[in-house]
């Protein structure tokens, strides 16, 4: 309660953000976007939130699309290179039909080491292939998936193939929808579940999902207008998830369970600020 200790700690705050702002204001005129987010479900203190600025731009070279941004704490620190949460830059363009685009972000300011994604599609062929490596003192192929879609008798259906290059596994997900109702069914050697979603009215959707291993969850998505939703998943014996959105604010409420007796309250809110 000491007033001289919020006051610096205020004070370490605002120069945090506002080293951050200069910093992104001398590169573009863009303009950033600050979250803020109260996680572990601590409202004690400010300690308890974990505010974060967004900023990211744009601009091209031929035919190559360059896009490129950064994510950095608002924490208060005298140390500002300590701020980055990430760095990151896209490269896209057009080759015989095919949109291919590669993405490499850096954590912190830490530029040995990066995750790449590369991904390419053909809206003719109706196909997407994406490919996430890293790289660092050579570059791993990390996954590879696939997929293809088609359109049939008014029905969507998808098929997605993918592959864990660094564990050798590999599943298949397929999907279909038609009139309001999704089906999807995630299958790999050792284990296999089925998702029946299914819009029961205009504000209404409702998904069971029945798994190999017997587990089962539920979800109900009540829709409140102007994009706004609330969304509540119950896996019985386990956990009771709540998302809450309303315009840029997400509410995420995590009860587990041991049996039907609620053991605990996880709450993370989140807020969305365009300056």
């Amino acid at each position: 309660n000491n007033p001289f200790l919020k006051h610096s700690y205020s004070t370490k705050m605002k120069l945090s953000a506002v080293a951050i702002l200069a910093v992104i204001g001398s590169t573009s005129a863009a303009r950033p976007s600050l979250t803020i987010n109260v996680q572990d479900g601590n409202f004690a203190d400010i300690g308890g939130l974990d505010p974060s600025l967004s900023w990211s731009a744009s601009t091209s070279s031929g035919d190559v699309d360059i896009e490129y941004g950064i994510e950095a704490s608002a924490k208060p620190t005298s140390d500002i290179a300590s701020l980055p949460k990430s760095i990151w830059g896209k490269a896209s363009t057009s080759l015989n039909g095919w949109g291919v685009s590669a993405r490499a972000e850096f954590e912190g300011t830490d530029f040995t080491h990066a995750d790449v994604e590369v991904e390419a599609s053909n809206a003719e062929a109706d196909i997407d292939v994406t490919l996430t490596a890293s790289a660092g003192d050579g570059f791993a192929v990390q996954t590879i998936s696939a997929v293809k879609g088609i359109d049939s008798d008014g029905a969507r259906i998808t098929v997605n193939p993918r592959y864990n290059v660094e564990t050798e596994e590999s599943d298949v997900v397929l999907t279909y929808s038609k009139d309001g109702t999704d089906v999807e069914v995630t299958a790999s050697q050792d284990a296999q579940s089925v998702t029946l979603s299914r819009q029961v009215d205009d504000d209404n959707r409702v998904a069971p999902t029945l798994a190999s291993s017997g587990d089962i969850s539920v979800a109900w998505e009540r829709s409140l207008g102007d994009d706004n939703s609330i969304t509540t998943t119950v896996k019985p014996d386990d956990s009771i998830d709540v998302e809450w959105k309303d315009a840029a604010w997400t509410a995420n409420i995590n009860l587990p369970l041991d049996g039907t007796d609620i053991t605990g309250t996880n709450v993370s809110i989140k807020r969305e600020v365009e300056f």
